[in-house]
Parts: structure tokens; sequence; C-alpha cells
């Protein structure tokens, strides 16, 4: 689908991916599973130019999770190498292109050192950029990120009874990113996977079967005109519907 075709009004404020199937789509081509991650930049690089020139402010992508730590250490190693040398290579990139860099996630003992500090370096280097927001998670959990604003109010001495939805959210990972009205997710499988789990309470869900390393702009701007086609009423009625007079 070309960017024309959508319309310019109704495209959404903020925009979260599961970028999923890499590993089927090396195994496919009898190649290893780190081939499909190496590959999954090309579509994580068109898609990011693609959601720029749509006007998407915001988007936020699965780059890691706290349970692909589960995954064979070489797998791993090789994404932690991956996404320092991602860093490395695209972040001059993206401020040139007055694109912001966000991170969620766990800053824990198992996050490599020298991957915080490019982490650090990325965030003071696009901090005033103001064209759109990537947001990387990474070394994120949606129970994680739910357990660690709990303990951190605890901390606090909130009294239970002063806790709200208002000060959950003060309390998440970047209270400032807004509530992603669309999530995609590739590969064809129909899961959040602990993505996102208090923020997409009222996201609407996208399933693709494109692979991920395949994905593309055109596929994005898809997935936006499947959102546009949707009647959002957020538990109550839309003004289309007869029995909302």
């Amino acid at each position: 689908m070309e960017l024309t075709e959508l319309d310019a009004r109704r495209i959404p404020v903020h925009v979260a991916i599961v970028m999923d199937g890499n590993g089927r789509w090396a195994q496919r081509r009898g190649l290893p599973r780190t081939d499909g991650h190496a590959a999954g930049e090309e579509a994580l690089m068109d898609t990011i130019w693609g959601a720029l020139d749509a006007g998407i402010r915001w988007l936020t992508v699965y780059a890691f999770s706290t349970e692909n730590w589960k995954r064979p250490v070489d797998e791993v190693r090789y994404l932690m190498n991956f996404n320092e040398r991602l860093l490395l290579t695209r972040r001059d990139e993206l401020h040139a292109k007055n694109v912001k860099m966000q991170f969620l996630g766990r800053r824990d003992w198992r996050v490599p050192k020298r991957i915080l500090r490019r982490i650090d370096e990325t965030l003071e280097l696009t901090r005033d950029n103001t064209a759109m927001t990537v947001s990387m998670a990474f070394n994120y959990g949606g129970r994680a990120e739910l357990v660690d604003a709990v303990r951190a109010i605890v901390a606090e001495g909130t009294p239970a009874g002063k806790i709200d939805e208002r000060t959950i959210r003060r309390h998440l990972y970047d209270p400032t990113m807004p509530d992603p009205e669309l999530v995609i997710r590739t590969s064809g499988e129909y899961r959040t996977s602990n993505f996102l789990l208090w923020e997409m309470a009222y996201s609407e869900l996208v399933f693709t079967d494109v692979l991920w390393p395949d994905f593309r702009r055109s596929d994005l701007y898809a997935a936006v005109d499947e959102f546009q086609r949707r009647d959002r009423r957020f538990g109550g009625l839309s003004d289309a519907d007869p029995n909302a007079r």
C-alpha cells in the first residue's frame, strides 16, 4: 500500500510493533537464525523512515524481551552485539533526521555495561529531536514493568488509598509515552507476548503473516489502513451506531 492511499487526518500518533519471525525467515532459507536478525535491520530502518514520512509521532519496537534471555547463549550474545552495532551505525542517521531515541526496559546486571553506555550516548545525542520518537523496548517485559512500577510506589510510601491509574502511569518506564493506538505483530502469531500490557489496553491490534525481515513501509501503511477502517469506541457506543443516540 502507498502512503497516498491513507487518510492523512487519521494517522495514529503512536504505533508499536512486535518484530517477529526472524528465526523462521532464516530457517526457510537454510540459514542460521542470526542471519534472520541481521536481515531484520533493513526492515526496521525502512519502517522507521516510512513512519516518519507518514507523520507518525511515536514508534515503539520490541527489540529484546526479558524472556529472550532463555534463548541459546550464542543467539543472546549475537543479539547484544547486533543491538550495539545498530546503535553505533544508525544513531547518527536518525539524529540527522531529527529522530529522538528512547529505551524501555530494565537496566539490570544482565545487560552488558558497554550496551548501557551506548544507550546513554544515544539518549544524550538525540534528546532534543522533535520529528519523531523511536522507542526501543530492550530487556523489556510488560509484567516486569508493572512489577517495577509497584515496587517504586511502595518504596515511596504511597498509601494504598492514594494509588490510582495516574499513580501507576507516573511510575512506568516512560511516563511521557502516549498509549499506542495501533499495535502490529508480524509472522502470523496472534499473541501480545508480554508487550506494553498496561499501555495497550485500548490499542487496535493488527496481525500480519509477513515475517519481520520481509516487512516494509508498505506493510506498515496496510496496517494503518486497517486501523483507519475500524470503529474505536473505548467501551462506549459509536456515533455511527443508531443506539448511541
